[in-house]
């Protein structure tokens, strides 16, 4: 009987006591490797203390499990600097059979130089054995001076050829992989390749080093009789290794990618992130050896990608996401739109790779993203409903004068409802600045310029997306105007709209408005998962078709190109020039919202100063704040 107290201390059925600690799944290997485990994984880490006594055993079990915690450490660090991998390309498994088959015959080679062999240590034994009078029998005589190798190791070589490399063929017949597993694992480490043992290409690699040490025997055996077998020159691994095999790496070729030109901080994280993902799966590959498997195998485990990840998940790689995903096979998978960005950033670097050189002409090669992408379901974001409109605008914001924290001071108030009567984008609107909201002075229109600015962490998703909206009526009249005098006022042109507003991780500045949004809107009763702040962006659009605005005009406003040549200019002094702004004003001003009545809503600037006490935003366990919410 086993009997376990806490701490990791365990007591045998001999009642001596042990420690032992569970090793995380995706750290098994790892550890193996940091012990020098004959296996592959290790599951447990297990250590007697050598006492029967409990007391003793909690004091000796003490440093030992920090022992414990510096092995895990250096399993997790190892994980950090070589990411598992579940493929090799042909190159990296022929380099590694290749070495190992170098590796045995310059050995062989060293010892038939060396002309000694064993025969000191045999010979050591034989004097002990002597003087302590005991008596023994040996074929072999001590070799005394003798020129080469002695019959003791010509014998000892034939004997351990004779009976390695019929088990060895047999093995190699049935497929039996773990006759050479050893050896393998000591190879990858080696060559710094942390590989699945479970992966096909572990077998694959498994079987290469096994025709590779048949060769080599068979080549000892004739050197046995005398044949003058050559061996191949033995480059250690960190020379001309596998990692020389190709002059770039995936990496390098996206950091190659990033120089070459000035990249959009979000756009250089998307690519990052597609890049990274990949590299978790598979290694940093020689890119003119990543192909179709590979691309393959990437977006089948994309797929697998839970779409909601917190906690560890955060920051688990590949591999790890899709072993939760199939212990959890109910949870919500990421969008083929997410995976088709990961894709295109894959092959956005391959082929800008092939088209710079880094994948040399006389490379045959073929774009092994191209056909990969998934089907993307239409997109399920509608125009918000009337009656969700009446919910968000009759709440306490609007009607109270409430300025949730999350909401981030005046951003609560007016970004909604600049994007229902321009329909822009979130990330579009939040880092607006006062010299954004410009008047033409021969038209006498107000227009707002959405600019595309990277120093000020600007950004827009699309080149089309620089334009200018002029500003609705209705924004008039409930005081937009009036905001941007009172923000003129304190900052100056220069200044924010919005200064409560930071750039997030992405480099939005509506990142962290977003979340606070999706929050405030479910608490006020608005369920319906299609109807986010986007979805203001669809509004706007079906409400300039339900007034009869032209679609080039449609599209201008919105910054869709709509596949025309008109909607694709250079910027909102272009699309001015070419629609005019009595011709785009008219097309705003048609914008309504049948049944939405907003008459009551009136901002001024005697708000901020009562709002200065900030009320915090709605507790979302409380249902008795949802009820009060819903009522009014």
């Amino acid at each position: 009987m086993v009997r376990v107290v806490g701490l990791g201390l365990i007591q045998n059925e001999h009642g001596v006591w042990c420690v032992r600690r569970k090793v995380p799944k995706r750290l098994e290997e790892a550890v193996a490797r940091v012990q020098g485990a004959a296996r592959a994984r290790q599951p447990w880490l297990k250590r007697s203390l050598r006492t029967k006594d409990e007391k003793r055993a909690k004091v000796l079990a003490k440093p030992i499990m920090m022992e414990f915690d510096r092995i895990l450490a250096q399993a997790e660090a190892l994980l950090v600097e070589h990411p598992v991998r579940t493929s090799l390309t042909e190159a990296e498994i022929k380099t590694i059979s290749d070495y190992f088959y170098a590796h045995e015959l310059n050995a062989d080679q060293e010892l038939r130089e060396e002309g000694v062999g064993s025969d000191p240590v045999f010979a050591d034994v034989h004097r002990q054995l002597t003087e302590a009078g005991v008596e023994f029998a040996s074929p072999f005589d001590v070799s005394q001076g003798s020129s080469g190798l002695s019959d003791r190791m010509m014998h000892k070589i034939e004997e351990d050829t004779s009976a390695v490399l019929p088990a060895l063929k047999q093995a190699l017949a049935r497929g039996k992989v773990d006759f050479i597993r050893y050896e393998v694992s000591e190879l990858l480490q080696l060559f710094r390749i942390n590989l699945d043992p479970n992966c096909p290409d572990f077998r694959k690699l498994a079987l290469a080093v096994m025709r590779a040490e048949v060769r080599a025997l068979e080549a000892i055996q004739a050197r046995h009789q005398g044949e003058p077998i050559e061996s191949p020159k033995l480059v250690e691994p960190g020379a001309t290794s596998v990692s020389a095999l190709g002059s770039w790496r995936l990496r390098a070729a996206y950091e190659g990618w990033v120089k070459v030109e000035p990249r959009k901080k979000s756009t250089q994280l998307e690519f990052a992130r597609g890049i990274d993902r990949f590299i978790e799966l598979h290694g940093d590959l020689d890119i003119s050896q990543i192909s179709r498997r590979h691309v393959r195998e990437f977006r089948d485990a994309a797929q697998l990608v839970p779409a909601r990840r917190s906690g560890k998940l955060l920051k688990a790689g590949l591999p790890e996401l899709v072993e939760y995903s199939r212990k959890h096979p109910n949870e919500p998978r990421l969008k083929a739109a997410t995976i088709n960005k990961w894709l295109n950033c894959l092959g956005a670097v391959l082929n800008w790779s092939r088209k710079n050189g880094l994948i040399p002409d006389e490379v045959p090669w073929s774009d092994p993203v191209s056909g990969m992408r998934l089907t993307e379901s239409k997109s399920n974001r509608q125009p918000w409903e009337v009656d969700e409109l009446k919910l968000l605008f009759g709440s306490p914001v609007y009607r109270r004068g409430e300025r949730p924290m999350g909401g981030k001071g005046e951003a609560a108030f007016w970004l909604p409802l600049l994007a229902l009567f321009s329909g822009a984008r979130l990330n579009e609107l939040a880092p607006l600045t006062v010299e954004d909201v410009k008047i033409d002075a021969a038209s006498g229109v107000r227009f707002v310029t959405v600019i595309e600015d990277e120093d000020a962490g600007r950004g827009v998703k699309t080149e089309q997306s620089v334009r200018a909206v002029p500003v609705h009526p209705e924004l008039v009249r409930i005081g937009f105007i009036d905001f941007v005098d009172y923000v003129r006022a304190s900052g100056g042109a220069p200044a924010r709209l919005f200064p409560q507003l930071t750039a997030g991780s992405k480099g939005g500045f509506g990142e962290a408005f977003s979340k606070w949004f999706g929050r405030y809107k479910r608490a006020l009763g608005v369920e319906n998962p299609s109807s986010v702040f986007h979805s203001f962006r669809h509004g706007f659009k079906d409400a300039l078709r339900a007034a009869g605005v032209q679609e080039d005009v449609n599209d201008a406003l919105t910054g869709h190109s709509g596949g025309n040549a008109v909607a694709r200019g250079y910027g909102w002094r272009d699309m001015v020039r070419r629609f005019g702004f009595p011709r785009l004003n008219a097309a705003v001003e048609k914008v309504a919202y049948p049944g939405l009545d907003l008459t009551d809503i009136r901002w001024t600037a005697a708000q901020i100063t009562s709002n200065s006490r900030a009320i915090k935003g709605p507790d979302r366990s409380s249902a008795r704040y949802k009820k009060s919410l819903r009522a009014r």
